[in-house]
């Protein structure tokens, strides 16, 4: 059960097999929701030898999209030098590779604050980007309010207002491959471990979101977003802690 919460995250997860060495260290608050969403659209989004991998089992059974919302805490250089924490959101589309039927995350695009573009995968706009997070607790029941605004240079925005009970999280470790839509060849080995609260599941029947709501458009998302999307599943994750590694040739 673990390891199918933590794949709703990253939609894939393989062992690493090249030579590798450090590239950062983060520490970030993260907001994950999956989606079903037009399987056209998102087809002429993958790279040639790629094609879409939706999980057939755990919350995000079904899913063919993850935007991930990141509100980073800590980065550090290899050398544990600090780096600014910028936050983020990205989108994933999980797949597999045509040829052999390796799973792998891909990195569609993105969101980031202007100094940090492209991004670490060469596919991510510039954006304004708001988080707005509380925490109220009574009695040891934990409500947790988030909206998160994202105002692009391109014209696309994203708004997420989310409500919900806090949950027990299951903690878990993982490694997991993730390529570049923008450069197939190029990809990172993430090592992690996180915490994560599934909130809303279509596939378990789980719903503790007392309010959620998003709102998309413009160029990027307004495609993605059509009017027949699908809320697949919603997760929190308040502890992500990982090392990214890049492989050496």
């Amino acid at each position: 059960m673990r390891r199918i919460l933590v794949a709703l995250l990253v939609l894939a997860a393989t062992p690493a097999i090249a030579e590798e060495k450090i590239s950062a260290v983060d520490l970030s608050v993260r907001t994950a929701m999956t989606f079903k969403v037009n399987e056209g659209v998102l087809q002429k989004l993958l790279p040639a030898g790629f094609e879409m991998n939706s999980p057939a089992a755990g919350p995000a059974k079904g899913a063919n999209l993850a935007i991930t919302l990141i509100d980073y805490l800590m980065v550090q250089d290899p050398e544990g030098k600090s780096l600014p924490p910028r936050s983020t959101v990205a989108m994933n589309i999980p797949s597999k590779k045509t040829a052999t039927g390796e799973p792998v995350g891909m990195v569609i695009g993105g969101f980031i604050l202007e100094a940090g573009v492209p991004g670490a995968y060469f596919n991510f706009g510039a954006a304004k980007i708001s988080v707005n997070r509380q925490s109220h607790t009574v009695d040891g029941k934990s409500i947790i309010d988030e909206t998160w605004d994202i105002k692009a240079n391109d014209g696309s925005a994203l708004e997420v207002v989310l409500q919900f009970e806090r949950g027990v999280p299951a903690r878990g470790k993982v490694e997991t491959k993730i390529h570049s839509a923008a450069k197939p060849e190029f990809y990172r080995i993430y090592k992690f471990e996180q915490a994560t609260d599934v909130v809303r599941s279509a596939s378990m029947g789980l719903d503790r979101a007392t309010r959620f709501n998003i709102k998309a458009s413009g160029p990027k998302l307004a495609p993605l977003f059509d009017g027949t999307q699908q809320v697949v599943s919603i997760t929190s994750v308040p502890y992500y802690s990982r090392t990214i590694y890049i492989p050496t040739m």
